[in-house]
């Protein structure tokens, strides 16, 4: 029944617009092009100022530094990254933000991980301020092959360094991160991360997430919408 009311929705629309190649792949199977117009960021949103990026109460305790993820805690997250990483750290603490969902029982065993528990949104660039390192270790499943996290374009405006999983999501901005494929890789490029801060290569490259914040995407959907006459 879905199917068929998704095919009558794809017929029946004048304009098609997807979030990512995977649905413009879907709509094309079903007989329609569409544009692309992936998801924006606030750019302003995630840069605290420093006058503003005192340490929130929930992290005063955490033993620094801060390795961060934050998201759903389900079993999208591969466990064996964040084991082998909690192992491979000699101080500091893996943070996990956010509400959870059936996650892995394993996570309780891991060392040097902490979960705090959903915050409010408002509050997650004061917390990112606060992290040395931000990761998004998802497992390489179905789902997170063709998911579009919103974090990505999150993390990266926070100006820190950034390790992730290697997914079709993350492939256009492999020079703005580090991305990997097994643990041991991802230990070892968080580790490397923690020492040496953000490469001044992928700072450099990340100089076009100013075309990623909304009033861009909003010129970009009009452009869609409201195409140019032919002259």
């Amino acid at each position: 029944t879905l199917s068929r009311m998704e095919q009558q929705l794809v017929d029946y629309a004048n304009c098609i617009v997807t979030a990512g190649e995977n649905l413009t792949r879907r709509i094309r199977r079903l007989g329609r092009e569409s544009a692309v117009l992936t998801h924006g960021v606030d750019l302003d949103f995630w840069r605290v100022p420093a006058e503003e990026a005192e340490s929130p109460t929930i992290l005063r305790e955490i033993p620094r530094p801060i390795v961060m993820f934050w998201g759903l805690i389900d079993r999208r997250l591969d466990v064996d990254y964040l084991a082998v990483l909690g192992d491979s750290l000699t101080a500091g603490t893996i943070v996990l933000v956010g509400p959870e969902q059936d996650p892995d029982p394993r996570l309780d065993t891991i060392a040097n991980l902490r979960r705090i528990g959903p915050v409010r949104f408002a509050e997650l660039p004061r917390l990112a301020a606060q992290a040395d390192l931000l990761i998004m270790p998802y497992a390489n499943v179905a789902v997170t092959q063709s998911m579009q996290p919103l974090k990505l374009k999150e993390y990266l405006a926070t100006g820190k360094p950034v390790v992730v999983r290697q997914l079709p999501a993350t492939h256009d901005w492999n020079d703005c991160l580090d991305a990997v494929e097994h643990p041991a890789e991802f230990a070892a490029a968080a580790c490397e991360r923690l020492r040496g801060g953000l490469p001044a290569s992928q700072l450099e490259a990340r100089r076009r997430l100013s075309a990623e914040g909304w009033s861009a995407k909003s010129d970009r959907l009009e452009r869609i919408l409201f195409p140019d006459p032919p002259t």
